[in-house]
């Protein structure tokens, strides 16, 4: 059940900028949500900087190794491929504290693993494929939970925007965490590895910061005071997963989305394994160039998700994002360093949020709020699902060893990429069905 609305005032919306920022930022006048929306930015920071380290991990530990990257993507991400029906389900039955309390739970047990196993030295490429999966197994749950909870926090109108801000505190925080990595880094050289530049102890410092923001969001959701449900769903845990299929394929414009965020998810909307490989193998960059890219990626995504905060109408930027999206990547490929890459990684970013935060609002503002822990569990499915075979994937076309090499592979990834957004460009919705 959503949070109730305040009272429509009847005075007009101030133009200009100050009409821009209370549009864009309207859900945050709801105190549920800014409180879980601060802490969740807070925390993600840390997340990020920890996925930035164990990326460079990876790369330290296997002499620059594409296909490792993209194993332990796959790692990460195969019981989203697994699980996430089966977690929906769930989410639609369990009380929503008490599942992200665990997810959160795990998301810390897996950081301080790598931040000990990394600070002694004694990390491994199989111990990171473990943790990566037991991350992955929490995030299984953890997302269709965390999307699901803002139609408890804001009223239906703002929904779409809430889910914006959502996008927009990921990616900054993907922007702030990225571009801190550098300098955690070089702290970590000095208090973590004996002033030792090469030393693998320097890359626990940002996992070390990434434990002690877990316990401030665990606070905000053990005091946050979720709405109670109307109603829980009935029957076996198998006939649950069956009705959310079968809604989706009832639905074509559901339906559809969900086809092209699952295809572009297998192609294009792969940056964790692009922005690395071609920042360390490609071009050949140091801690600071990879971090830089990383941010200038993040930043496009913060725009991206606050120009769709800022719009009325969710469906906008499903076709206009997607060929954004893949344009950008194609370009991107071709570039011979990485500061001519640099406005094309921005490009890259504002696309893929674009459509990523249209492709989210429209199905939350069509589903049914019964069925809504298993619809956004398949979305969830189709989203992270597609992780590991596209890791595997991509990270097989772009590596040097590899059919086409770094630029015809990454060419060809983006290609595809066209030609499934070409495929449903029709069937994708052009507004937002009326309820009655």
């Amino acid at each position: 059940m959503a949070a109730s609305s305040p009272t429509e005032s009847s005075v007009p919306e101030p133009g200009g900028a100050l009409g821009w920022l209370r549009r864009t930022f309207s859900a945050l006048g709801h105190d549920l949500f800014r409180r879980y929306w601060s802490s969740q930015l807070l925390s993600l920071i840390g997340t990020w900087m920890q996925t930035t380290a164990q990326q460079y991990l990876v790369l330290e530990l296997t002499g620059g190794s594409s296909a490792a990257l993209g194993w332990v993507t796959a790692a990460q991400f195969t019981p989203s491929l697994l699980l996430s029906l089966f977690a929906g389900a769930i989410v639609d039955r369990a009380p929503r504290r008490t599942v992200l309390l665990l997810t959160q739970t795990g998301f810390l047990f897996t950081a301080a693993a790598l931040a000990v196993s990394t600070h002694l030295e004694v990390v491994t490429l199989p111990l990171v494929l473990g943790l990566a999966f037991v991350h992955g197994v929490a995030q299984a749950f953890d997302m269709p939970a965390r999307q699901s909870i803002v139609v408890d926090l804001v009223p239906r109108e703002s929904v779409a925007n809430a889910i914006a801000l959502n996008s927009f505190s990921f990616n900054v925080s993907r922007t702030t965490g990225q571009a801190l990595f550098g300098v955690v880094v070089a702290a970590g050289v000095a208090l973590l590895a004996g002033g030792h530049s090469d030393a693998l102890a320097r890359l626990a410092f940002p996992f070390y910061l990434n434990v002690a923001s877990f316990f401030l969001v665990m606070y905000v959701i053990a005091t946050l005071p979720f709405p109670p449900r109307d109603s829980v769903p009935r029957g076996s845990m198998t006939e649950q997963i069956a009705d959310g299929l079968r809604y989706v394929r009832g639905s074509r414009d559901v339906s559809s989305v969900m086809w092209l965020v699952g295809l572009l998810s297998l192609t294009v909307i792969n940056f964790n394994i692009v922005i690395p490989y071609f920042a360390r193998e490609v071009f050949g960059a140091r801690e600071a160039a990879f971090g830089l890219m990383s941010a200038v990626f993040g930043l496009g995504a913060v725009a991206g998700a606050l120009s769709q905060a800022s719009r009325p109408d969710p469906v906008r930027f499903l076709r206009l994002g997607g060929v954004i999206l893949v344009t950008a990547t194609a370009a991107f490929a071709w570039v011979p360093g990485p500061a001519l890459g640099l406005p094309l990684l921005a490009l890259a970013g504002f696309g893929m949020l674009s459509f990523l935060v249209s492709a989210n609002s429209t199905v939350q503002l069509i589903i049914p709020d019964e069925l809504r822990g298993r619809v956004m569990s398949l979305y969830s499915f189709v989203l992270a699902g597609m992780g590991p075979p596209s890791a595997i994937f991509v990270s097989f076309m772009i590596g040097k060893s590899g059919p086409l090499g770094p630029h015809w592979g990454l060419s060809a990834v983006a290609a595809l990429g066209a030609l499934s957004l070409l495929a449903l460009w029709k069937r994708l919705p052009r507004a937002l069905p009326q309820r009655s």
